[in-house]
């Protein structure tokens, strides 16, 4: 059911939603209450101010529904209809008072990227490829007014007297057209293209180009000034205010080129002989005693995405002022509106904004049917007409405040399957707001998903009736209430929802080797600490140094070695970012059940004492748990197991026999064995002299058993022997043998 405002607990600013996390043990609480966030929805005849205070927007409705896909440009006619240039079909449409649509003129050309007022009510239609600009009488009659050489036509304007100006591509060459259609060039931009052109107070023709994206000055002699070098790749769209100041848009849109672009290039023009200066348009939306923002933080850009366009403000003395930009809109086009601001219309969600003010303050006003707003155009009744395409269609907003408006919010992903909690609001003002949700399982809406909701009751908290699922999705629909009464005001949306616990992941287990250890990076005394060896802390809490938030193994310290230490690390991870904490099993090969090594584990990595077990073949087991972060009944556990592992703590045996003469001398056989891993190293020393190598009978020290045959002539022959072997765990035993 609708809730009256009133009854509300009232607060002054409208909000958007920012989420706030919990741990998994408790509820999520995804919080709109930001401005940036409210600008992650939709809206429909709903603004957004600076404050990020949700309210209703202007009226707007359909004028006309072309079958065009792209419109890319709007002059009035003088029976209160307008004229219309389309894009890839390459028509000028008329839309009649009554909104009915027709077709004057079907160009040979794929696209109408400009138009200007003709005398006697008709049209100049500018087209491309091969472009050529045509007059078209208001009984649909037409003719070629002008055919250049170059490619493109992409903007017009006519001036006081009749005279016309093509701004065109790929020379970047603009054309001075004379009434009879004889033309010259005027002047040479040397860029690639002209796509905006406008007149100031003083007849002076602007121009904004493409590659690179500047803004001339060219007075009536040719010569030309650049006012404004921008960053950007296009000045797109140029607007002059009473003041002279100039408002020119900049993109970073595809360059025009062969075939139909993908951002509109053309720019309109008024009718002439009026130079392009338009009347006020009033939206009373934003609150005159709200705090003004810079020009950046007002259009909320992000600190890590570039921009996609800005709107430049130019002062008659030629200091210029990005007045707003934005990571997420391209701004298409400018309409003046009160003084010393501006309405843009923007792609991408099809959004118009309202700047005003210094430092500029920026407005939602609300958003059309379309992908992108082409072009803006005053209304006589100081409305505004919006030119949309995606689809093609005209819109006209009213200038007063719309008595319902619509925002949907953005679509919460819980990241798995959902119990939602309670839904609260805070609003003020008069009218009504009603809060309504649904959920679903896709990413996107779609029929598969729950019906909204009954417009819940208690603004300080209800529970949400949609059922369980991965992705919530919030609805406000705002009421003015009585005709005399203000509209309302919402700051801020809060939803709570606990997600289904998911199971912690160990990824990797790593077995380092033996008698590797490692010391603790930040070590708390002055003894040498090992990590993982008999490191729990005693508050429970991981170690310092050696937790790691992503769950990977831990940075570790210098390399040493310790004999019998056998160091494990592992990678752990959980959906929810749930709190770990480790359990460390083992098995040797044969036996059927784990053993525990150790448990209670905050931090990836463990030192285990291998002298505590026998020598074989051993695999352990580390298992990760959620349990402190969630409740004994939903905790859940992960594990993963080690590749085979050996210990071997016991030396080898060294067996030597009696010693033998033949023709070389003394013979000394022996045989080295060990249980569990190769024979490495072998030496003998003579009288303890220095160790020298000695190599088995296969030449390779690479079995458990290796044979040996060590020849002693001359006086060696009467000393005595020590053999010295090494496995591959690097244990050892000596022997001593041979004569005496």
């Amino acid at each position: 059911m609708t809730k009256p405002i009133a009854s509300l607990a009232g607060t002054t600013g409208v909000v958007l939603f920012a989420a706030a996390i919990l741990r998994a043990a408790g509820p999520t609480f995804w919080v709109v209450s930001t401005r940036a966030d409210f600008l992650k929805g939709t809206v429909e005849a709903v603004s957004i101010d600076e404050m990020g205070r949700l309210g209703l927007g202007p009226d707007t409705t359909v004028v006309a529904d072309t079958s065009a896909p792209a419109l890319w440009a709007v002059v009035p006619a003088p029976d209160g209809g307008y004229w219309l240039g389309s894009g890839n079909d390459g028509k000028v449409l008329r839309v009649s008072a009554d909104g009915s649509v027709s077709t004057p003129f079907d160009a040979p050309e794929a696209e109408v990227h400009a138009l200007a007022a003709a005398p006697g009510g008709g049209v100049y239609a500018a087209t491309s490829p091969d472009g050529r600009i045509y007059k078209v009488a208001p009984d649909g009659s037409s003719s070629v007014f002008f055919d250049p050489e170059d490619k493109y036509v992409w903007s017009l304007v006519a001036d006081a007297t009749g005279t016309v100006f093509a701004g065109t591509g790929e020379k970047g060459v603009i054309y001075r057209i004379a009434a009879d259609g004889t033309g010259r060039p005027f002047y040479d931009t040397r860029t690639s293209h002209v796509v905006s052109l406008a007149l100031d107070g003083e007849g002076r023709l602007l121009a904004g180009t493409e590659s690179p994206g500047r803004l001339f000055r060219i007075d009536a002699s040719g010569k030309g000034f650049v006012l404004l070098d921008s960053p950007f790749k296009e000045i797109h769209a140029i607007r002059v205010d009473a003041a002279g100041f100039i408002y020119a848009a900049a993109i970073d849109g595809k360059a025009p080129g062969a075939g139909a672009p993908t951002v509109p290039t053309a720019e309109p023009s008024a009718p002439a002989p009026t130079p392009l200066v338009s009347s006020a348009i009033t939206f009373a939306i934003i609150d005159p005693g709200a705090s003004a923002m810079g020009a950046r933080s007002a259009a909320t850009k992000s600190t890590t995405d570039a921009p996609l366009g800005a709107v430049y403000r130019v002062a008659p003395d030629g200091i210029w002022d990005t007045v707003w930009d934005s990571p997420t809109d391209t701004p298409f086009d400018i309409a003046v509106d009160q003084p010393g601001g501006v309405l843009v219309g923007t792609g991408g969600s099809g959004r118009i904004y309202q700047l005003g003010g210094t430092p500029s303050k920026v407005t939602l006003v609300t958003s059309v049917g379309a992908k992108q707003v082409t072009r803006l155009l005053p209304a006589p009744d100081g409305g505004l007409v919006a030119v949309g395409s995606n689809p093609g269609k005209l819109f006209r907003l009213s200038g007063q405040p719309a008595r319902q408006g619509t925002f949907l919010s953005e679509v919460r992903d819980a990241r798995t399957v959902a119990t939602w909690g309670i839904i609260r609001w805070h609003a003020s003002g008069g009218g009504t707001v009603a809060i309504s949700t649904r959920s679903g399982n896709t990413a996107t809406p779609d029929d598969t998903w729950s019906d909204w909701s009954a417009a819940y009751d208690d603004a300080g908290g209800d529970p949400i009736t949609s059922p369980k699922a991965r992705y919530l999705q919030w609805r406000a629909v705002l009421g003015a209430g009585t005709e005399s009464a203000a509209g309302p005001s919402l700051t801020s949306v809060t939803a709570a929802y606990l997600p289904r616990n998911q199971r912690p992941i160990v990824s990797a287990v790593t077995v380092h080797p033996p008698g590797t250890v490692f010391q603790r990076p930040f070590p708390t005394g002055d003894i040498v600490e090992l990590a993982g060896f008999e490191a729990t802390p005693v508050d429970g809490r991981p170690g310092v140094g050696l937790a790691t938030a992503d769950g990977s193994q831990p940075p570790l310290g210098r390399r040493l070695y310790q004999k019998g230490l056998q160091t494990f690390g592992w990678t752990a991870t959980d959906p929810d970012d749930d709190s770990l904490q480790y359990a460390v099993l083992y098995r040797r090969d044969g036996d059927t059940e784990w053993k525990t090594l150790k448990r209670d584990l905050w931090e990836p990595i463990l030192v285990w004492d291998t002298t505590s077990v026998p020598d074989g073949s051993y695999t352990i087991q580390v298992v990760a748990a959620d349990a402190p972060t969630n409740a004994p009944d939903t905790a859940l556990s992960g594990e993963a197991e080690s590749a085979s592992f050996h210990i071997d703590n016991t030396p080898p045996r060294i067996e030597i026999g009696a010693p033998r003469q033949d023709a070389r001398g003394t013979i000394v056989s022996f045989v080295v064995r060990d249980e569990h891993s190769p024979v490495e190293r072998v030496e003998y020393s003579v009288d303890a002299e220095r160790w020298r190598v000695v190599y088995p009978e296969d030449g390779l020290p690479d079995s458990r058993v290796e044979r040996f045959e060590l020849v002693l002539d001359g006086e060696a022959a009467a000393r005595s022997v020590i053999i010295r072997a090494a496995d591959a765990m690097r244990n050892v035993a000596t022997a001593s043998g041979g004569p005496r």
